[in-house]
């Protein structure tokens, strides 16, 4: 408001070299401060005079600049165009050949802050030629400059499967694969990240990533101390095991389903989400996979997740996952119907305090697939007794009519259903003369004598 950004932006070409970058640090930390000032920066024509000289300048003016890149970039996809069209990415493209390491790493940030808002930013990026020289920075001693580089390149990454190629043919994989082992959290965080951002966008990337031996290497970072480093760890294996059934079977061989498992029983709240979406993806692709989720003893976590965690899209997730090992067979759905979740997913269902997306999740499982394989097996009916004493009437007349169906050619079941009371529940159900759903209790009620009935 004194007109602080028009005095200081002749000092930017003062003879004197520390003038200079002062002028150039407090421009930097005004455009950091929130977006209006960045916006102020750039209507006072600061960006000419700060590029003007910027590759005869000495390093410490080069890191300023870079800062200054990086702060009126990151606030918006706005003010990110606006230092494009003052064509600073060349200038940032020849500070990341610089000879010192923190220019590189402060050119690496304005690129980073730059390429992250939307795939157009992205690509001038890459256009410019960055990507091969961030491949070379994440190769240097520095740890500073290797977490930056890797950052950039997730960022690059992640918008397309185009710009995550142009990352991959620039040779980041191996260099990033090598160094999930490193013992720097930090830059673990990073390569993890990066290795995500390249997988998820298709097989063939997802292939790439895996035939750079990443397993079982990346199974020990979700034993880590950091906990992003074992979110970034479960996301990478997540992004690979989504896409087809090889993959899945490529990580259930490696140890990685246990491993999940193992990490998701070790934390609680966002750093599982990761890991509870890996295991329904995997038991998703096949009646062997899902299996497999069973066997690593998956559904008492999962079961673990609907109770423990308060937050919504965690429960759906888990619910979600259920769905996803229980709906192949009867089998299958006895496994989750024995771990007693039934009970749990109706209360989240009737529960006004759940999220729409929450009561979604846990009602597909209630009424669809996962429930017909236990009702044609009648397998654990105390579970679906629960149901019958509490479900609202849609759930209650889809279990009833699903009884309808079973029970006459089930004499086992047909025996079970009176032991376990569900008979006599039957008998209690107040239902419309003539509805379908009294149509379902009279059908149940005649494969029984008139005697066990009354």
């Amino acid at each position: 408001n004194s007109g602080v950004v028009s005095l200081l932006r002749p000092l930017l070409l003062d003879v004197v070299p520390t003038v200079q970058q002062s002028a150039a640090l407090a421009l930097g930390r005004l455009a950091d401060y929130n977006n209006d000032l960045a916006e102020a920066v750039v209507k006072e024509d600061i960006l000419p005079q700060l590029l003007c000289s910027l590759s005869e300048q000495n390093r410490f003016y080069k890191k300023a600049a870079a800062f200054v890149l990086r702060a009126i970039g990151k606030h918006s996809p706005q003010l990110a165009q606006a230092i494009v069209q003052h064509g600073a990415l060349e200038m940032l493209v020849i500070c990341l050949e610089d000879f010192d390491p923190g220019v590189k790493e402060a050119a690496s940030w304005a690129l980073a802050y730059i390429a992250r808002h939307n795939s157009e930013l992205s690509q001038a990026v890459v256009d410019a030629g960055a990507v091969p020289l961030l491949v070379l920075c994440i190769q240097e001693p520095e740890i500073a400059l290797k977490r930056i580089a890797a950052s950039t390149l997730s960022d690059i990454s992640k918008h397309s499967p185009e710009l995550a190629q142009t990352v991959v043919d620039a040779g980041a994989i191996a260099h990033l694969a090598q160094m999930i082992l490193n013992p720097d959290a930090k830059l673990k965080r990073q390569v993890l990240s990066a290795l995500s951002q390249i997988a998820k966008h298709s097989v063939d990337l997802a292939e790439l990533v895996v035939e750079a031996e990443i397993f079982p290497v990346v199974l020990t970072c979700l034993k880590d101390s950091d906990e992003y480093v074992k979110k970034n760890g479960a996301t990478l294996i997540r992004e690979i095991a989504k896409h087809t059934p090889e993959l899945s079977q490529l990580v259930v061989n490696a140890g990685g389903v246990a491993a999940v498992i193992d990490c998701i029983g070790s934390c609680r709240g966002t750093v599982r989400l990761p890991g509870i979406m890996t295991l329904g993806y995997v038991a998703a692709h096949s009646e062997n996979l899902s299996m497999a989720v069973i066997v690593s003893k998956g559904i008492p976590v999962l079961c673990a997740c609907l109770i423990e965690e308060h937050e919504d899209h965690i429960k759906a997730a888990a619910a979600w996952a259920l769905g996803q090992v229980g709906r192949h067979t009867s089998e299958h759905a006895h496994a989750v119907a024995v771990a007693n979740v039934l009970p749990t997913l109706l209360a989240l269902y009737m529960d006004i305090g759940s999220s729409e997306d929450l009561q979604m999740k846990a009602s597909i499982f209630i009424t669809k697939k996962a429930l017909k394989n236990i009702l044609q097996k009648c397998t654990h009916l105390p579970a679906l007794e629960m149901l019958l004493h509490d479900a609202p009437p849609n759930i209650m007349k889809y279990i009833v009519g699903q009884f309808s169906k079973v029970l006459p050619h089930d004499s086992k079941a047909r025996r079970l259903f009176v032991t376990t009371g569900g008979l006599k529940k039957i008998q209690e159900i107040e239902a419309e003369p003539g509805s379908l759903l009294q149509e379902y209790i009279n059908a149940i009620n005649n494969c029984y004598p008139e005697e066990v009935v009354r």
